[in-house]
């Protein structure tokens, strides 16, 4: 019987993509089924389908849907120009995470030789995901055990990095997970992640289904929990990775990496080679996507701030590569001087 972890977040099923509504959980395990390219899009902007690796592999599904529908016969029409289009507009739909044009581009680079041709691309690299992430949770366990104490550990973890943000298996979630299968980890800290609690409703989940012992700790904590010595390492993902090694993931990433600093705690980035952007120098060059201000003014459809109040509402930062003890891919383990040498 295979694991939780290994069970595919999205797949292909008679011309759509069917995926978990990520925005249900954890109340409800609601699917969802994406038939046009339209429905793809407002699925990653509205966090329906969410995780750098997960929307980059949905947005390829999406040029496959879009190429069934311009390039047949009997269909709307347009041809290549209008897939192109769309994989414009997929790709856009959220600009920090680079795994999005990535996958898109992939796709559309097998158009010429028709939509079956841009599926199976599709698939693969849900397949391929799969592999990469047991690859990467292989090389971050063995970078934990080097850097931490011989003993089970406590872990923090920031955001949803597990197999709803990938094909499957995970990145950071699910280095903590093998690490847990493996006996090794008393209890997981899982930051509660303002504003849209993708830590408390998502990975709080995993984690319950795999059942590993674990915490809900706010957000504004975690440096506490630090200071108790309530944490042996932090794990988190990255939405994209520069040359120098500057990372970018979900808004609160950066305060964790100083706290981690202050206190002497290996901070350990886990993200497929997928999430490097080498065009990029540094975290400069990054586009940090901010979202609407009802995700902070209001909470669960309730107003808490006064009428006319302005919001800063970044969706992610950026963590400069002098305060990353390591970033883990598929590759290996990438040390801070090794990639900023």
């Amino acid at each position: 019987m295979s694991k939780p972890s290994d069970q595919p977040s999205l797949r292909w099923d008679d011309n759509a993509i069917v995926t978990l509504d990520q925005r249900a959980l954890p109340h409800e395990r609601r699917l969802l089924r994406l038939d046009t390219v339209d429905d793809v899009i407002t699925a990653i902007t509205t966090l329906a389908v969410r995780g750098a690796p997960s929307i980059g592999l949905a947005g390829a599904l999406g040029v496959a849907l879009s190429a069934y529908a311009h390039c047949l016969p009997g269909g709307t029409g347009g041809g290549q120009a209008a897939v192109r289009a769309d994989a414009r507009r997929l790709a856009a739909a959220r600009p920090t995470a680079v795994n999005l044009a990535w996958a898109v581009e992939r796709a559309v680079g097998r158009l010429a030789d028709g939509p079956d041709a841009v599926l199976a691309e599709a698939t693969a690299m849900i397949d391929e995901d799969r592999t990469v992430n047991r690859q990467m949770v292989a090389h971050a366990v063995r970078a934990v055990r080097d850097r931490c104490p011989q003993r089970p550990l406590r872990l923090l973890t920031h955001c949803n990095t597990g197999r709803l943000a990938t094909a499957a298996v995970g990145t950071a979630l699910g280095t903590i997970l093998a690490l847990a299968d493996a006996g090794e980890v008393t209890e997981v800290l899982v930051d509660e992640t303002r504003p849209l609690l993708q830590g408390a409703r998502l990975t709080a989940w995993e984690l319950a289904e795999a059942g590993v012992p674990h915490r809900v700790c706010i957000d504004s904590a975690a440096a506490a929990a630090m200071r108790q010595g309530l944490v042996d390492c932090v794990l988190v993902g990255a939405d994209r990775i520069t040359a120098r090694g500057d990372v970018a993931n979900k808004i609160g990433t950066y305060g964790l990496a100083i706290a981690a600093a202050h206190h002497g705690i290996p901070f350990i980035v886990v993200a497929p080679e997928s999430s490097w952007d080498r065009s990029l120098a540094d975290g400069r060059d990054i586009v940090i996507e901010e979202r609407a201000a009802d995700e902070v003014t209001s909470y669960g459809g309730v107003r808490t701030t006064p009428r006319g109040t302005r919001a800063y509402n970044p969706a992610f930062d950026v963590t400069p590569v002098s305060l990353i003890t390591a970033i883990v891919s598929e590759h290996g383990v990438h040390h801070a001087s090794e990639v900023t040498a």
